[in-house]
């Protein structure tokens, strides 16, 4: 595709994937330590009193849950912090006046955070498979889908990283508003569990859609139909293309 500045996009890809490699030990190690932790208390104790949900093992039917609560968390921290830092530091200015457009920009920032969000994704879908056999009924589906949870929470926090004006501003909505939606999301529960009215309320919740899509892709099944949970991926990710088109175009908190 010509007039695409690929040097600078590699440039920027390749720089924010260095300050990873230099954490490599500790962002791998970390989620390897978590998912065992929740599969010692939620795999074992929980599930010595609840063997099966919906036909699959309760130690199986977590995963799906345990991979997205890793996924959002690590997509937000990572492209938020990614371009927050440029502004906290001031060089903000400079990626303002490097021959690298705003699409361009983005593309390398949000590429490198969703690398890395992938990255944890499946060190933990791996590590799973140390304790349980977790089917994946359509493979190239779940890849897929952890592509676009990828890429539509790092351009979430994208946007969380330009509207943030300090440390404390990057960690309210993801551990004051994202982490309690995904625990309540059916991460570790079927939402059919419910009784009414709550059934009915969790069903507004957004973060269900997503976490039943990816189940879906596991066992064929999931607490909503999967094209809903398509609907709104597509949704989100049409929603965060947009707001981050209006804070380039206005200069929205990259401007003094």
């Amino acid at each position: 595709m010509s007039g695409v500045n690929w040097t600078g996009i590699s440039a920027i890809y390749r720089f924010e994937l260095a300050r990873f490699r230099r954490t490599l030990l500790t962002g791998l190690l970390v989620p390897v330590i978590t998912t065992t932790l929740y599969f010692i208390v939620f795999g074992s104790a929980i599930g010595s009193r609840m063997s099966e949900i919906d036909g699959t093992p309760y130690a199986a039917f977590i995963v799906p849950g345990l991979i997205m609560l890793s996924m959002f968390t690590e997509s937000i921290f990572n492209a938020s912090f990614g371009i927050y830092m440029p502004k906290f530091t001031g060089t903000i200015y400079e990626l303002q006046s490097a021959p690298v457009s705003a699409l361009e920009a983005v593309v390398a920032y949000v590429g490198a955070a969703a690398t890395k969000s992938m990255s944890v994704g499946l060190v933990i879908f791996a590590t799973a498979h140390l304790f349980v056999d977790v089917p994946v009924a359509h493979p190239a589906m779940m890849v897929g889908f952890m592509v676009l949870i990828a890429i539509s929470f790092c351009l979430f926090g994208f946007i969380l990283g330009i509207w943030a004006q300090s440390f404390e501003q990057l960690q309210v909505i993801p551990m004051l508003i994202i982490m309690p939606m995904t625990f309540l999301g059916g991460a570790f529960y079927s939402i059919h569990m419910l009784p009414e009215p709550w059934r009915s309320v969790t069903l507004f919740n957004p973060i269900v859609y997503l976490i039943s899509g990816f189940r879906w892709t596991f066992f064929g099944r999931g607490d909503v139909a999967i094209q809903f949970s398509m609907a709104f991926i597509a949704g989100m990710l049409l929603l965060c293309i947009g707001v981050i088109s209006w804070m380039f175009r206005t200069g929205y908190r990259l401007k003094k």
